[in-house]
């Protein structure tokens, strides 16, 4: 039943999942990143004697380097 979630949008996984027992976990890269795209469902798995964990990501990445400043805005520092 909870592979039918992979892919999902994640609100519509959780709207699914509604008063069952979960954590929730973002995937994310290994450096500064804002998501871009639509959070959806990576994986669902039953943790033993505890609630579902369900691991989401966004479509894509943007490293927070890249973004560009607007006017006045301060430097950003690692």
């Amino acid at each position: 039943m909870h592979e039918t979630l992979t892919m999902l949008p994640e609100v519509q996984a959780r709207r699914l999942l509604a008063g069952t027992p979960l954590t929730l976990e973002i995937l994310r890269p290994p450096y500064p990143a804002l998501g871009v795209g639509m959070l959806r469902v990576l994986r669902v798995r039953e943790l033993p004697g505890g609630p579902l964990e369900v691991m989401a990501g966004y479509d894509n990445y943007e490293p927070v380097s890249s973004i560009p400043r607007t006017a006045g805005q301060p430097p950003r520092t690692a």
